[in-house]
């Protein structure tokens, strides 16, 4: 289907969250004070990792990468979001539509499969501890931060060659406050029908795929320790219930967006704004700030920044 140079279709209309004048401006500060904490935590927790030598472990590898796919996801669509409120026309190109759509699913299909890592990492830790280091060598940890983006890439390239070249001649109006794939590929001047069961198809078999190893990874972790009894297996069991409830609730408005991609559901738009705002702030909360050895870290970062 050559036909994406004979489209008629420029540029996008975005349906950001609707209001009168002094609600988009309440808007405006609750949704730029929250990026600008979600960039804050994210890259203070990146910094630390860094900058201390204890925390150069596999855990803290991959937790420094979940910030940093972190930082990336919510950064794809909500400066254009925060930037939409003080405008009357939310319109995006044809081609940063196409961007959005193609970061999209590089951060999201990548976070998907760098939590599957990091669960992974906690079930050697925890279920096998004695060969805990030979397993997640320096070889394996790299493999596990490379394979999620080069999985989102190819993800978002197979989703991204279809729709590019479909014939957009109007409508151009897209109920979201970013060109999100199912939205966007209804727009299209053709019957897409099978189209769109293909490719919402793949990316809900993706974001369950990997939600169900979560699922069973967790459950084998937290049945080990429920047979292990002293007061630090308990601590390990609340913190792993705290890491469920965080994978939940970035995969359950995916799969339920993804899930019902023919619909209109008012509560697609919030689901969105929760997985790509609220949930890259949950992870530092829950992951990071809640450890007592990143805290630890990030008290000696300030003082060594003071005493310079």
């Amino acid at each position: 289907m050559d036909q994406g140079n004979t489209s008629r279709v420029t540029e996008f209309v975005l349906h950001s969250l609707s209001g009168p004048r002094e609600l988009q401006l309440f808007y405006f500060a609750f949704f730029t004070l929250f990026y600008l904490s979600i960039l804050l935590w994210n890259l203070l927790i990146v910094l630390t990792i860094i900058s201390e030598p204890v925390l150069h472990t596999p855990m803290y590898f991959l937790l420094s990468n979940l910030s940093f796919i972190d930082v990336c996801l919510s950064t794809f669509a909500t400066p254009k979001m925060i930037v939409d409120f003080l405008l009357e026309q939310k319109t995006i190109s044809f081609e940063g539509c196409m961007a959005q759509i193609f970061f999209q699913h590089v951060f999201a299909g990548g976070e998907m499969m760098l939590l599957v890592a990091m669960a992974y990492d906690r079930y050697v830790a925890i279920c096998r501890p004695l060969h805990y280091a030979a397993i997640m060598s320096l070889r394996k940890c790299t493999g596990f931060v490379v394979g999620p983006w080069i999985t989102g890439v190819l993800h978002s390239l197979s989703q991204l060659f279809f729709i590019v070249n479909l014939p957009f001649c109007g409508p151009n109006k897209v109920d979201s406050f970013f060109c999100d794939l199912p939205l966007v590929i209804k727009l299209a001047c053709t019957d897409t029908y099978l189209l769109q069961i293909l490719m919402v198809s793949y990316s809900i078999l993706m974001a369950v795929i990997s939600f169900v190893l979560l699922l069973i990874s967790y459950s084998v972790i937290l049945v080990t320790l429920r047979r292990r009894s002293s007061v630090g297996m308990a601590k390990a069991r609340t913190t792993l219930t705290a890491h469920i409830t965080v994978v939940t609730l970035f995969y359950g408005p995916c799969i339920f967006i993804y899930a019902w991609p023919f619909g209109n559901f008012p509560a697609d738009k919030f689901l969105s704004i929760f997985y790509t705002v609220f949930t890259p702030l949950l992870n530092p909360l829950i992951y990071a700030l809640r450890n007592k050895e990143v805290v630890t870290a990030m008290r000696k970062l300030r003082s060594r920044q003071i005493s310079s």
